[in-house]
């Protein structure tokens, strides 16, 4: 059975593997994360997982599967966490990855920036540091989803690359891990998105606005009320690590 079959039969049995594809569908013939927690999700539910389905790689478990490896998270001194959209399209390009520690392509997908943690560390800035926030990365790590290229902030227009679901469902694991492996506390100003720095911390932002709508649910309207979600969702995840 191919990869491509796994992710048909998955498909059918109402799980989510994405929008990557041809058809858009999340049946791509690549085994990623989305269609790894799909199969493990199917096992723990006891579901008639696909015969032959590819087995998931080593180091994830059916409670707990990782969203940042632990060769991306480097020993540092870390005080936070600044949540971005790009303002580019779906997939990360070179300069997104240049400015950001993590991003979260449309299909859920974790890529590495090119700065590494440490970098950012909170003792002092080091050459090649990621530059996500103004005036707001020493010690902090910046986290990314790709989207939003030609977004409109009012009247709000989510623009070509709108923010998706998967992107949105993974933030929150990957905020868990970062926390957990840096001891940094779910707070409003410890976790926060570009656009909260200014009213919260007090730092000046030049009008940014990410992230402060969700394309996927227009009745959420504002910086605290996105912020709130995903900090609420994270320290559940923080808390139970088996919700993952």
């Amino acid at each position: 059975m191919s990869v491509e079959d796994v992710q048909r039969r998955l498909k059918a049995l109402g799980y989510t593997i994405g929008t990557a594809g041809p058809n858009r569908d999340g049946v791509d013939g690549d085994f990623g994360r989305l269609s790894q927690l799909a199969t493990l999700a199917a096992l723990v539910k006891g579901a008639p997982a696909p015969a032959d389905a590819p087995s998931p790689p080593p180091g994830t478990s059916a409670t707990k599967p990782s969203s940042v490896p632990a060769s991306w998270m480097p020993a540092a001194l870390i005080k936070g966490i600044v949540v971005h959209w790009t303002a580019g399209a779906h997939r990360a390009s070179a300069l997104d990855r240049s400015h950001y520690h993590l991003l979260i392509e449309a299909d859920g997908k974790l890529v590495r920036g090119t700065p590494s943690i440490d970098l950012n560390d909170a003792r002092g800035l080091k050459s090649g540091y990621a530059a996500h926030t103004l005036k707001c990365n020493s010690g902090f790590i910046g986290v990314s989803l790709c989207c939003m290229a030609g977004a409109v902030e009012s009247p709000f227009k989510a623009g070509p690359h709108p923010m998706t679901r998967a992107q949105w469902d993974e933030l929150p694991a990957v905020l868990a891990d970062l926390c957990r492996r840096y001891d940094v506390p779910i707070t409003p100003r410890t976790v926060l998105s570009h656009a909260e720095v200014q009213g919260t911390l007090g730092i000046t932002q030049r009008g940014k606005w990410d992230i402060s709508r969700l394309a996927f649910d227009p009745s959420v309207v504002g910086a605290k009320a996105v912020g709130d979600l995903f900090r609420k969702r994270a320290a559940a995840l923080l808390a139970n690590p088996s919700e993952a």
